[in-house]
């Protein structure tokens, strides 16, 4: 029986993580669950599933869910804030942490839960997009299990040999006979509109993705294809890639979730049903297979796979993405920073769906001028980094 924390528990990761432990009960136990602001939801679970630590990001939160708790006889200790979120990844009770805290936010509790040694499900792709090489070398140091949840990250992991899935984030894809890393994405709900239509889109028009359910944070950078974008730079630190070994398709159907080319001529997909239950699984599993409650792909009903090469006037944000991968680390930090503010800010109706990469490209550029200023050698100096962005995004918006 393997002792679990969910960072993230009310969010769509969250409740994919319990559906795939419901199927599993003879094998996994939610030990503590952490969250952000929705106590209300934290209730529920908290009646269901009874864990042992509750934590809070928001401490009014976390105050009014130890109220609601105590009530009904509830015992659970209820912890709040960031200090809270770091406790609960690093009890040494527990084996595994999904780390599904949206944002930047969720950036201490994961490298917390790292430096503990734990079995980090890797859901949050800020962390190592805000703080790759640091990222990586402690989770080295500190004798850490990093296993990808994101469906393409998962994917690609799946399809290369065990000496790469054990030593990600230092392995040597030259040496595995690795040829290109295809990362592929929907292309989400604008991939056949004018270009000239995106200006006028909607929130609610961005936030319905045409494949996936998720948050509406994700669901816009899906539409951008930041969200692609922020991934290419995960991959780029998971599998110590090169420009030249990194490749992004958009693959509209969400069948083949990616793809790894070997230097014979193979390549290797793996391929399922669009949801998150099955790389959570394998990721709790790894290196064994559990039941996801996920059926597997009917290929006679499945029609035609498409695949297109990306557009990047449709979709700047991808490109400067691209371009801040190996840029260096000050400006992905400063693009996921930008990136997160702007759009908030369109969610708000505060600005244009195109804005946001305008603002990104703005704030992006200001930090790149002052690189030199910044000492990236510590968690604290890149959070200080990532304020400073943010500050300069809300300057853009103004």
């Amino acid at each position: 029986m393997k002792n679990i924390t969910i960072l993230g528990a009310t969010g769509s990761i969250g409740s994919s993580t319990l559906k795939v432990i419901a199927e599993n009960p003879e094998h996994y136990q939610v030990y503590a669950l952490g969250a952000g602001t929705n106590h209300v939801q934290m209730f529920t679970l908290c009646q269901q599933w009874r864990p042992k630590y509750v934590a809070m990001a928001d401490k009014s939160a976390a105050l009014a869910l130890q109220k609601e708790l105590r009530a009904v006889g509830n015992k659970a200790q209820v912890l709040a804030g960031e200090e809270g979120l770091c406790h609960i990844a690093e009890l040494p009770e527990v084996d595994m942490v999904m780390a599904a805290i949206v944002g930047a936010a969720g950036l201490l509790s994961t490298m917390a839960a790292v430096k503990a040694g734990k079995r980090v499900l890797l859901a949050n792709k800020e962390a190592l997009v805000m703080s790759g090489q640091l990222f990586v070398d402690a989770v080295k140091k500190y004798n850490a299990e990093l296993m990808p949840v994101d469906s393409e990250h998962n994917a690609i992991f799946q399809c290369l040999p065990e000496r790469i899935q054990t030593n990600l984030g230092h392995c040597e894809l030259d040496k595995a006979g690795v040829h290109k890393i295809l990362l592929t994405g929907s292309g989400g709900p604008f991939r056949y509109s004018d270009i000239e239509s995106l200006a006028s889109v909607t929130p609610a028009q961005a936030i319905a993705h045409p494949n996936w359910s998720m948050g509406p944070k994700i669901s816009v950078d899906s539409a951008s294809m930041m969200n692609k974008g922020l991934e290419y730079i995960e991959a780029r630190w998971l599998f110590n890639a090169s420009k030249e070994q990194l490749k992004v398709v958009i693959h509209p159907q969400s069948v083949i979730h990616s793809m790894v080319q070997y230097n014979d001529g193979s390549t290797l997909a793996q391929m399922g049903e669009p949801d998150m239950c099955t790389p959570i699984a394998l990721t709790l599993a790894y290196p064994n297979r559990v039941k996801a409650g996920v059926k597997p792909l009917d290929f006679t009903e499945m029609g035609e796979l498409s695949f297109i090469k990306p557009d990047f006037a449709r979709y700047p944000c991808l490109e400067l993405a691209i371009e801040a991968c190996y840029s260096g680390q000050h400006a992905t930090t400063a693009l996921n920073a930008a990136n997160e503010v702007a759009v908030q800010a369109f969610l708000q109706q505060k600005i244009a769906f195109t804005d946001i990469a305008q603002v990104n490209r703005r704030v992006m550029n200001k930090v790149c001028a002052t690189e030199h200023a910044h000492q990236l050698d510590s968690l604290e100096s890149l959070i200080e980094l990532d304020k400073m962005a943010r500050t300069f995004a809300s300057e853009q918006l103004n």
